[in-house]
């Protein structure tokens, strides 16, 4: 993913194939698992136990389940990037949580696995802390991709075969309100900026949000729904601030 990511900052792949690259890499992975753990077995969370049980085999789709994951953590890094510090920040602050995760689950009959994902985050977390005091603002460093496929592949692996992938899920959540939030441009149901950083005003010295100027015929028909819904909400909002 390091080599992928410098590829990626030099060749500035587009979205389809930063969705394919991670995919690839990820089958190593997969099959390092398939040989030490090939377990398929989740736990079901108490709320659906009466309907689901304790335990269900998810058997194949596990793996697809953790091929998707090693391609949302590398993107979610990604996707909030670009701004002094953000990068390495939240990675650091994901690092944090799992390694006090696997700290308090050394006791536990899975206490290799979590030892391992220490063993995973205790440089990353040290060689992160250094790159984090340049990288802060006002940064003298990029990172670029590079370090951000870097990252979300490393929690993808401790999370796998540190077999906690769901849990590792939860660290991400501010990612995946993100994903969520982003949808609609992620799948071009509304036009896109290539870049979608805020843009600095030099009269008021701040940040200000990215803007893209586009007509009614740009979209389709889920876009248009979309277009639509917003609207009226934003007129709902501001009957009831009236």
């Amino acid at each position: 993913m390091l080599l992928l990511g410098f590829a990626d900052d030099v060749l500035d792949l587009r979205w389809r194939h930063k969705l394919l690259l991670p995919t690839i890499a990820s089958l190593p992975l997969l099959m390092v698992y398939y040989v030490n753990v090939n377990s398929t077995i989740v736990i079901v969370p108490k709320p659906l136990r009466p309907w689901l049980g304790f335990s269900l085999d998810l058997w194949i789709f596990y793996y697809v389940y953790m091929g998707m994951l090693a391609v949302f953590c590398t993107n979610a890094i990604n996707i909030l990037a670009g701004i002094n510090g953000l990068e390495v920040g939240q990675s650091l602050i994901i690092a944090a949580s799992v390694l006090i995760f696997n700290v308090t689950e050394l006791f536990g009959g899975q206490w290799k696995a979590h030892q391992f994902s220490i063993y995973f985050m205790l440089p990353y977390m040290a060689t992160s802390l250094a790159l984090f005091k340049f990288n802060r603002y006002p940064s003298q460093v990029f990172v670029g991709d590079t370090f951000c496929y870097l990252s979300g592949m490393t929690f993808a692996v401790v999370g796998i075969l540190g077999h906690f992938s769901k849990t590792c899920l939860l660290f991400f959540i501010p990612q995946i309100v993100n994903f969520l939030y982003s949808v609609p441009q992620l799948f071009h149901f509304v036009p896109c900026p290539r870049h979608r950083l805020p843009k600095y005003n030099k009269e008021t010295d701040k940040l200000e949000p990215s803007t893209t100027v586009f007509h009614k015929s740009d979209l389709n028909a889920i876009g248009m729904a979309m277009y639509k819904c917003s609207m009226l909400y934003a007129m709902e909002k501001r009957f009831i601030k009236l």
